[in-house]
């Protein structure tokens, strides 16, 4: 079932919506689950709520998974380009120089704020072994940054689409700042052909800059023996679509591999 709960978001006073997945049978036992967040949570369950009128499935998906657990969608800021704002975690040039990167206080938020309300309030597994993180596109930058810079919370991350070629600089310092990083965790890291090349949507990427990006955050990841999956979706765009098809093999790798 989905619980649908507002909540403020403390670094400007406002309200955001939680959206909550609860397994079936939640309320007919005394069982904890493990917990997974994740930013746009608007566009995760039901396309009446999706941003452009198309949800990832996670509720029939999870209908259908053997691994009972709680899902936190959070949703994000509307107006103009917050978004843009509140899931930017490092300073940028360029076109992206114009937001305030309020990513840190958002993830404070989640980690100081959301996280203890959840464990409070519902029977969550709450330690780092049994919470994961994951988003796309900005969302998906947040992800990344979510598990290197709080890994004392976070074990695992979905990272699809990640909107990282505007903070490569920032993110290697941050990534390079944060180590050790514990070698249980598990990272997901994806993009698709149709963002990333102007052609040849038909083969797999392994010469675009999103792939070269894409890689050498893996292979820094795997230094620190974190446990990382590098997938390229063939014929793949930037899309809640595409990223619905991408939810089983993420889930698989960091849940039950």
């Amino acid at each position: 079932m989905i619980v649908k709960r507002d909540f403020i978001y403390s670094p400007k006073g406002v309200g955001r919506m939680l959206h909550i997945w609860l397994p079936e049978g939640y309320y007919d036992s005394l069982e904890h689950y493990p917990v997974m967040y994740f930013f746009d949570g608007h566009n995760l369950f039901r396309d009446e709520d999706a941003t452009y009128g198309k949800s990832w499935g996670m509720q029939e998906f999870l209908l259908s998974w053997d691994k009972p657990m709680i899902l936190v969608g959070i949703e994000c800021g509307h107006e103009g380009y917050e978004r843009l704002s509140e899931y930017m975690p490092y300073p940028s040039e360029g076109w992206f120089g114009q937001f305030d990167p309020q990513g840190g206080a958002t993830m404070d938020w989640i980690i100081h704020e959301i996280k203890p309300m959840i464990d409070r309030e519902y029977r969550t597994i709450p330690f780092r072994e049994c919470t994961a993180i994951g988003g796309s596109s900005m969302g998906g930058i947040m992800a990344l940054y979510a598990a290197v810079h709080y890994n004392q919370w976070f074990s695992k991350a979905a990272c699809v689409s990640t909107a990282m070629g505007f903070c490569m600089g920032p993110l290697f310092d941050d990534l390079r700042s944060s180590c050790p990083l514990s070698p249980d965790t598990r990272i997901y890291l994806s993009w698709g052909t149709r963002e990333a090349r102007k052609d040849h949507h038909d083969r797999s990427d392994r010469s675009s800059q999103t792939y070269h990006n894409h890689k050498a955050v893996s292979d820094f990841l795997r230094k620190q023996k974190c446990t990382v999956k590098l997938h390229c979706q063939v014929g793949g765009g930037h899309c809640e679509a595409d990223w619905e098809k991408l939810v089983p093999g993420f889930m698989h790798f960091l849940w039950l591999e």
